[in-house]
């Protein structure tokens, strides 16, 4: 697998990188042997970013792929996050200095490392300036802690106010065929910047991949339960866009994943996207996105779907945590 640079500080990971989320958070139940091969499979095809947070269990996540890397480390570019704390059953934002420095303490032990390769702010804190949370992280640069800052959903304002702080390597957003409000704006400034996108979510939540035709194949506490674009009646009415993805993926014998995957692939060489995976199965077909070349008329095609999606991506009261 080729690997990408990521922003310009120096940070570079495999092509297509493994969002760990879903191995232990927000989709159903998981399966801690399954996701460990899985993250072995991944390591040995070329995948090299891991990405993962503190609040995914919250912790679980975190000390899985701890478990998963032990005797591995340096085969992996380690990502997690902070900025999002669970208190009576609901989650906060905390972007406070003090926070930042607890955070990072629990997730090196739980991950059993000295060093994280790529250190996000999960969501930014309203309630603290940038230039605080991001001088924070800084020290722990200075300190040894963290390689490169990265942000996550977050605007174009807040990028430049924390890259003048410390120079941002990434920021990471949902970017897919059918999830491209980071375009306009917040790409352009990134490139101009010299920050490297990691794109989460690159197959709509598996929703682009043809497997989900009705909410009912959800289990309950799936996150996707709650996101309007999931609803019954947006499904319907996106499966257009799943149509045209699984046309394309027939034209080169591949699979509507691997066509969605070698879409974000194509349209930005300067990503490395993370779909996210429990299972070695889907990692497999995942991975043999590298391999789709898509024509100018099949990216023609593709591009055409975003105007076609119906249902907003977040309900409200999470829609204000994501800047765009």
């Amino acid at each position: 697998m080729e690997t990408r640079k990521i922003g310009n500080q120096g940070l570079a990971a495999g092509a297509i990188g493994l969002g760990c989320m879903g191995m232990t958070h927000a989709y159903g139940t998981g399966d801690e042997a399954e996701s460990i091969a899985t993250i072995h499979r991944a390591l040995d095809g070329g995948v090299t970013l891991l990405d993962t947070a503190e609040v995914y269990g919250p912790h679980t996540n975190e000390e899985l792929v701890g478990k998963a890397i032990r005797g591995r480390r340096g085969q992996v570019v380690l990502a997690t996050k902070f900025g999002i704390v669970l208190g009576s059953g609901a989650s906060q934002l905390d972007g406070s200095p003090a926070n930042a420095r607890r955070a990072v303490e629990g997730s090196l032990r739980r991950l059993g490392v000295d060093v994280i390769d790529l250190y996000y702010l999960h969501r930014r804190d309203p309630a603290v300036p940038i230039e605080e949370t991001v001088g924070a992280m800084k020290e722990l640069v200075e300190a040894g802690k963290v390689r490169y800052l990265g942000l996550s959903e977050v605007g174009v304002e807040t990028i430049r106010r924390a890259h003048q702080v410390h120079p941002i390597s990434a920021v990471q957003s949902e970017y897919s065929l059918w999830e491209r409000g980071i375009e306009e704006s917040i790409l352009p400034a990134m490139r101009e910047l010299g920050v490297g996108l990691v794109p989460f979510s690159p197959l709509g939540r598996g929703y682009l991949t043809g497997a989900f035709q009705s909410s009912s194949v959800f289990v309950a506490g799936d996150f996707r339960r709650s996101l309007p674009r999931f609803d019954d009646a947006h499904m319907a009415a996106n499966q257009k866009l799943v149509d045209t993805v699984t046309a394309v993926a027939a034209r080169h014998g591949a699979s509507p994943a691997q066509v969605a995957l070698a879409w974000v692939l194509t349209v930005a060489p300067d990503a490395v996207p993370i779909p996210g995976t429990k299972r070695r199965a889907y990692l497999d077909d995942n991975l043999g996105a590298v391999n789709v070349h898509l024509t100018a008329e099949d990216m023609a095609e593709l591009d055409r779907l975003a105007s076609m999606v119906v249902g907003d991506r977040y309900p409200p009261a999470l829609a204000k945590t994501a800047e765009r």
